[in-house]
């Protein structure tokens, strides 16, 4: 399966910065209590200097939505949902060890993580495009919704939207459960010196995951010139 920016996304938002992990072999079992922590005092410590709202990470994530029609503080992209939650309540929620930990780097960087069940994707293509308007999205209380056509989505190739708006909000069809053994992590940024915060990004969760799981997982920055990241055995399990 192969996972990539439509070229349409890529034209209209040249700033876009992204890279993608593949794992297989996690479980819902793994202690990462301690690693979450010091990922969150990471965020709380730069929330001691100012709001999220004035984060270049969250400005230009603010700035890309209002170019798409969203008004950027009624839909705000993930990690600032995040780092406003975290803000305001001094933790973030407990949901699952690979979401949480996905959670904590997403706040310590500032930027939206995506990690998603990868076998609940129907292949071959999972693309990052503008939305047709039929495509199925399902949201976690199990009701069906469809993106409004040129809403930006990730879609795959039996037409299932698993995001709203970009980085918004991800589906509960594909969100990673107990049963989760594969994952999809996609990590996206706007922002001036945004694919160097992509590259720690991967780095610094394919640390965390190799140290809490027996996988082995493969890693890719995606640009104009190589804009597609190939899921596949690689990422084995140890």
């Amino acid at each position: 399966m192969i996972f990539r920016h439509a070229e349409e996304v890529r034209t209209a938002h040249p700033g876009l910065a992204a890279g993608a992990l593949h794992a297989t072999g996690v479980d819902g079992a793994a202690d990462v209590e301690a690693r979450v922590a010091d990922h969150t005092a990471r965020a709380l410590a730069r929330l001691a200097d100012g709001p999220e709202s004035r984060f270049p990470e969250v400005l230009a994530w603010r700035r890309t939505f209002a170019r798409t029609g969203l008004r950027p503080t009624q839909y705000r992209c993930a990690s600032e949902s995040l780092l406003r939650r975290l803000r305001k309540e001094g933790s973030l929620p407990r949901i699952h060890p690979v979401v949480d930990l996905c959670n904590a780097v997403s706040v310590a960087y500032a930027v939206p993580i995506a990690v998603i069940d990868a076998d609940r994707i129907t292949g071959p293509l999972l693309e990052v495009r503008p939305a047709h308007g039929d495509e199925e999205y399902t949201t976690f209380d199990g009701r069906t919704e469809h993106p409004a056509p040129g809403e930006v989505t990730y879609a795959d190739s039996a037409g299932r939207a698993h995001a709203r708006r970009w980085t918004n909000r991800q589906s509960g069809h594909s969100a990673v459960r107990d049963g989760t053994r594969r994952i999809l992590v996609v990590a996206e940024a706007m922002h001036e010196g945004g694919a160097d915060t992509v590259a720690r990004v991967l780095e610094t969760l394919a640390d965390e995951l190799g140290a809490h799981w027996p996988v082995t997982p493969v890693t890719s920055l995606l640009t104009d010139a190589a804009p597609e990241f190939t899921l596949d055995d690689t990422a084995r399990v140890r």
